[in-house]
């Protein structure tokens, strides 16, 4: 059995090899990374973060609920999934929406949290941007 995984990693180098061939001698880029850097979005969420809490320190405007801006961060990298979807298709796709509306869904209660909204008078909006997506989905699939 050993032998076996021996002769797969061999086989991996060897494919790695012509790979890096094919590209110049430069090694090849991951796969599921697509040659992007998505950096900027973490950054841009601590940038906020920070904003809101300086905010907050200086004008005395306090958000009761402040730990809901952290339900953001997988809000806002849904987003950012959802527009590279979008890039890399050329279309809003069943991924790019579905990254566009989980997104939304996600934010909505953050934004319900934080600003203490009444969940009674809210929850249709969820059925809003469900029923958008299923609309959507049916007319944009179509083309």
């Amino acid at each position: 059995m050993s032998d076996n995984i021996k002769e797969i990693k061999d086989e991996e180098k060897e494919k790695m090899a012509d790979a890096a061939e094919e590209n110049n001698g430069q090694e090849p880029t991951n796969a599921n990374s697509g040659g992007r850097n998505n950096a900027w979005i973490l950054g841009l969420i601590l940038i906020g973060l920070g904003l809101v809490f300086f905010v907050s320190n200086v004008t005395g405007f306090y958000f009761q609920n402040w730990w809901a801006l952290f339900i953001l961060v997988p809000g806002i990298a849904s987003f950012a999934n959802a527009w590279n979807a979008y890039r890399e298709d050329g279309r809003w796709s069943k991924r790019a929406r579905g990254g566009l509306v989980g997104g939304s869904i996600i934010s909505l209660v953050a934004f319900i949290f934080l600003f203490n909204l009444d969940w009674g008078k809210i929850w249709p909006v969820f059925l809003i941007l469900i029923g958008v997506n299923v609309l959507l989905g049916g007319w944009l699939d179509r083309s």
